[in-house]
């Protein structure tokens, strides 16, 4: 199996990683009764480590169908080098630390983070584009 689908799995993991930290804080706030209803009703705005929760995983999501294609478009292109697996390693890395510095509510080192993850993407677009 190319490494590229390892990094893509443990994305996978990371995204039920933000839907799951996302949703505990929700129902924290809102109660077990709310998570396991229909949802229907007008509720008060989030709480901000929740709210951050929500925009982490949402920017993930944003960026996680990116990821899908360069990192499966390297390999299955056949342009997979050293280069490639350390950009998908950094963008996973980064992706990773990234949750933790917003749910905490770390402002600048979070966008430095993400900073690092939008690179390893444009380095896997560009050898998958130019390579």
């Amino acid at each position: 199996m190319h490494s590229e689908f390892t990094i893509l799995a443990l994305a996978a993991l990371l995204l039920l990683v933000h839907i799951m930290a996302a949703i505990r804080i929700k129902t924290q706030q809102y109660g077990v009764e709310w998570n396991m209803g229909a949802r229907d009703e007008a509720l008060p705005p989030l709480s901000p480590v929740a709210a951050r929760l929500e925009r982490a995983r949402d920017n993930f999501l944003e960026t996680l169908p990116i990821a899908i294609i360069a990192l499966m478009g390297v390999a299955l292109t056949g342009k997979s080098s050293t280069l490639t697996l350390a950009a998908g390693w950094v963008w996973l890395g980064a992706r990773a630390v990234y949750l933790p510095l917003y749910w905490a509510g770390i402002p600048k080192v979070r966008t430095y983070v993400w900073g690092v993850a939008l690179a390893a993407l444009l380095v896997l677009l560009g050898v998958l584009l130019l390579g």
